[in-house]
């Protein structure tokens, strides 16, 4: 079982709710059988918006673990340019 979600290169409004629906499947099936090492990987982020980073913040506060991994340049200057800090 892969514990590394890949994001898509659109982060938008657009897309924003089929994301987080697999988003949710993905954390869900790993939940209980992986602890501290799910990886939600940015680096294929070609466009990102506010409404992808929220999807982002609202998941990191509630649900299982996970950290974000393999920022794109665009996904870190979206982070940076609304004030987020990401993991280093």
């Amino acid at each position: 079982m892969q514990d590394r979600y890949e994001l898509p290169p659109e982060l938008t409004i657009y897309g924003v709710s089929a994301v987080r629906d697999a988003l949710l499947a993905w954390l869900g099936e790993r939940a209980e059988t992986v602890h501290g090492g799910l990886e939600i990987s940015a680096h294929a982020v070609t466009d990102v918006d506010g409404a992808g980073l929220q999807l982002l913040a609202a998941l990191s506060a509630s649900g299982p673990g996970w950290r974000l991994v393999d920022p794109s340049a665009a996904f870190a200057d979206a982070c940076r340019v609304l004030g987020f800090a990401h993991g280093q």
